[in-house]
């Protein structure tokens, strides 16, 4: 006897993904550019946004076998998991000893690490869409930043850290939003450009 078949789709999680990147930037930028203060309540933006909406994403890629989705929305949602692990640190939540025994410059080579991930990702990106090269350059520019400013203390990389993560955020959001419109709409609502054609063919 034969049994009807049941395909089961998994919708693209790029949407949410770039959704959750773009919210704990917008939040997180806002520190960094002295319009908010402290970090207590950007903690639950990067676990929950930053962190989980990019595993949700990065787990459902893996399984429509996105190497370079699942690498992208992996890595950075535990680099966001691990920043608001700094945060808690730094803000006492493990106690004082922990707190008095934690050298920046450690978390300045962390930087220094994603960006070595981020500029490979970014050769990556320039064979998906021009939405994801800007982003991706912009997050270049916000781990030089951030390099620059907590190993060698230099001001103005904080600067272009907060400006690369706050435009990292309003791309984001376009790139989230043009991913639901035009599936939802089934054509091209708001365009997010052809890869560059430079690697592949």
């Amino acid at each position: 006897m034969e049994q009807n078949e049941r395909k089961i789709y998994t919708a693209d999680p790029s949407a949410l993904g770039l959704f959750g990147l773009a919210m704990i930037t917008f939040v997180a930028s806002t520190q960094k550019l002295g319009w908010t203060s402290g970090t207590s309540l950007l903690v639950p933006w990067a676990i929950f946004l930053g962190a989980m909406a990019q595993i949700y994403a990065c787990v459902n890629d893996a399984k429509k076998g996105n190497v370079f989705g699942a690498t992208a929305f992996g890595g950075y949602a535990l680099f966001w998991l691990a920043v608001a692990m700094t945060w808690m640190t730094n803000n006492g939540l493990f106690g004082e000893a922990m707190k008095a025994a934690a050298d920046p410059k450690q978390l300045g080579f962390a930087f220094l690490g994603y960006l070595i991930f981020s500029l490979y990702m970014t050769l990556g990106s320039l064979e998906t869409n021009k939405v994801l090269i800007i982003i991706f350059v912009l997050i270049d520019f916000l781990f030089i930043g951030l390099s620059l400013s907590t190993i060698w203390g230099i001001e103005a990389g904080h600067e272009l850290a907060a400006w690369s993560e706050f435009f990292i955020a309003l791309v984001g959001f376009y790139g989230s939003a043009a991913n639901v419109l035009n599936h939802t709409f089934g054509r091209t609502f708001l365009p997010v450009g052809k890869p560059l054609g430079i690697f592949k063919k």
